[in-house]
């Protein structure tokens, strides 16, 4: 006997997913205007990073790629409220080994140019049990392409601002308030 596969339409699968960030894409000038601020912040946070080489200061700084991304949101514990400078700095021990100290996510930015849909869906589902707000990056010249510029990649489908206080915190945290307040206007 041949059990007969139902096939799915591509995009009736991905309507859900894109029904939930479809209000939420960075276009335009805001784009470039949140995009030169985080490449500034960038420059500026590097001068205060000693000598750390920069490949260990931007992890530090980031998850970088959609495995990273997900990797820190799912050890984040489900709606963390509590302020990363609260949160305890003890590694957690898995069978004798030691993890690196958890730092939870500020923001995730998402780029919209990503093909095929499915690789980045689950992330803004995923970031929203952690109450971590997706940002999802729309361009014609490329997302992916802009994204990757602010980390010094070529391409980056995902990124993850981690959250430690640095200027790159308050950069995303006025962009943050700035893009609430434009929402929440009449």
């Amino acid at each position: 006997m041949s059990k007969k596969r139902k096939h799915l339409d591509p995009a009736n699968s991905l309507k859900d997913s894109e029904q939930v960030v479809a209000s939420d894409f960075i276009r335009g000038d805001d784009l470039d205007d949140l995009l030169s601020k985080l490449i500034r912040s960038v420059e500026i946070a590097k001068a205060s990073r000693g000598r750390l080489p920069e490949k260990i200061w931007m992890k530090q700084q980031f998850a970088i790629g959609v495995n990273d991304v997900t990797r820190v949101l799912e050890r984040m514990p489900h709606s963390v409220t509590a302020h990363p400078a609260q949160m305890s700095s003890e590694a957690p021990t898995v069978s004798g080994q030691r993890q690196a100290p958890l730092v939870p996510l500020q923001a995730v930015l998402v780029a919209a140019d990503c093909n095929p849909k499915w690789l980045t869906k689950h992330i803004p589902t995923l970031a929203s049990t952690r109450q971590v707000p997706v940002l999802c990056v729309k361009d014609n010249k490329g997302g992916s392409v802009r994204l990757g510029h602010v980390v010094n990649v070529r391409t980056a489908l995902a990124i993850g601002v981690k959250a430690k206080d640095s200027v790159l915190n308050k950069t995303i945290d006025e962009f943050l308030k700035d893009s609430k307040l434009v929402a929440n206007e009449p």
